[in-house]
């Protein structure tokens, strides 16, 4: 199996990186302060693969607090809120997609 880091990366706009909290599975976007945030908002924004890479190799490293981290799209308002930038990333931040019978 091929790691992420050894994978060509095509960043073609702003990009995060996500992952699963370790301990409930929870969303989590690496931060600058190199650390995990459930709040897209506080995510670390790349815009390029060199960028991309680096944030990915230190999220790799710290898999103690998030598992399976990856670059995940995102678009960013002209009000400055960061926004999912594809169905998957949506899904992952607001949950299932139908109602569930009670």
């Amino acid at each position: 199996m091929t790691s992420p880091l050894q994978k060509k990366l095509k960043i073609s706009d702003s990009s995060v990186v996500t992952a699963n909290r370790t301990w409930d599975g929870v969303v989590v976007y690496r931060t600058a302060a190199k650390g995990w945030s459930a709040d897209l908002a506080d995510a670390a924004i790349v815009r390029n693969s060199d960028e991309a890479k680096a944030l990915l190799a230190e999220a790799v490293a710290d898999d103690a607090g998030a598992i399976g981290p990856y670059i995940a799209p995102v678009q960013i308002g002209e009000d400055g809120k960061i926004v999912p930038g594809n169905l998957r990333e949506q899904i992952r931040r607001d949950g299932v997609t139908i109602d569930l019978p009670v």
